[in-house]
C-alpha cells in the first residue's frame, strides 16, 4: 500500500469541519479519519447511546438504518449507521453495556 497524502483525506476532514460548525452544540465524539478508509469520517461514542441518538437525531438517519450487535462476550451492545455527509461516509457507532439482569431465584415469584 502507497503512502497517502492529506490532501486524500480532504472529504471526511472537510465533513468533520462542517459537522463542527453546525453541531458544535452536540456532545463530542471519538473522531478517527483513516488512510485506510479515506473516504470515511467516524464519530464513535461510549458508555451509552445517548449521544448516539443525538447526533443520529440531528443528522435526519432513520432509526430503522442502525444495525444493532452484541460483542464482548455479550457484554457489550453496539449500533452501527452509516450514511453520506458533504461528500464523506460518515459512520456512526456507539458502544454501551449490556445491562446485567437480576437472576430470579426459584420460589421468588408471585405466590399462585
Amino acid at each position: 500500500m502507497r503512502a497517502r497524502t492529506l490532501a486524500e483525506l480532504a472529504a471526511p476532514l472537510l465533513a468533520l469541519r462542517l459537522l463542527g460548525a453546525e453541531f458544535g452544540h452536540l456532545p463530542a465524539p471519538t473522531v478517527e479519519v483513516s488512510t485506510i478508509y479515506p473516504e470515511r469520517l467516524e464519530l464513535t461514542f461510549h458508555d451509552d447511546f445517548a449521544a448516539f441518538e443525538v447526533w443520529r437525531e440531528a443528522l435526519n438517519i432513520a432509526p430503522e438504518s442502525v444495525v444493532h450487535r452484541v460483542q464482548v462476550g455479550g457484554q457489550t451492545n453496539v449500533l452501527r449507521v452509516r450514511t453520506t455527509y458533504a461528500g464523506a461516509e460518515l459512520m456512526l457507532i456507539g458502544y454501551a453495556k449490556v445491562p446485567a439482569v437480576e437472576p430470579v431465584l426459584a420460589g421468588s415469584g408471585a405466590p399462585s
